[in-house]
């Protein structure tokens, strides 16, 4: 005879053979056919006995962390942003040479570069390119005066720190909504 012990939900925590065990059976243990035996063992964590029949279990889903909302708003941040209607790269790498050109821009600008001058960086390189250009994620290049640049740094910062906040407030709700990876509204 086969016999198993439940927990509240009707998951299995121990199992027992009357022709093995028959000296130390607990007074709580339930007979149950091989059959449904076979079924708990082979599933365990996905099966439970339930008025005397196993039945599909499915577990809770984990509650989600402030860790999980980290990784979405870190993926949204790499993702890119949309800047005078072009859509731009913004991952690490993106951003610390966004910030780089921004610095240089500003230079320009202290150094007298006027707005439509896209060859502002030969105020600072007199060997740097004619004109200067960034690269969008469609892999087109748009010329940029410094004023543009600036304001390009400006854009890639605000995008982060909006993603930011955007994670603050999800993780400030008791609980996390499930759908907050998937649902834009959350992030728009």
């Amino acid at each position: 005879m086969k016999l198993a012990q439940f927990n509240a939900d009707g998951l299995p925590l121990a199992f027992y053979d009357s022709e093995i065990n028959a000296d130390a059976l607990p007074q709580d243990a339930i007979e149950i056919t091989d059959d449904q035996w076979l079924e708990l063992i082979s599933h365990q964590g996905r099966r439970r006995f339930q008025d005397g029949e196993v039945v599909e279990y499915q577990p809770p889903a984990p509650a989600l962390t402030g860790a999980d909302v980290d990784r979405e708003r870190d993926r949204r941040i790499d993702a890119g942003f949309v800047f005078d209607g072009v859509f731009y790269q913004s991952d690490e790498g993106s951003r610390e040479n966004i910030a780089g050109a921004k610095s240089a821009a500003t230079d320009a600008i202290a150094l007298g570069a006027s707005s439509g001058d896209f060859g502002w960086q030969r105020l600072l390189d007199p060997d740097a390119a004619e004109t200067f250009k960034w690269i969008a994620t469609d892999n087109s290049l748009h010329p940029m005066d410094a004023q543009t640049v600036v304001r390009f740094g400006y854009a890639a910062m605000a995008h982060k720190q909006d993603m930011i906040f955007k994670a603050r407030a999800l993780k400030a709700m008791d609980p996390i909504p499930a759908d907050f990876a998937s649902n834009d509204a959350y992030w728009a």
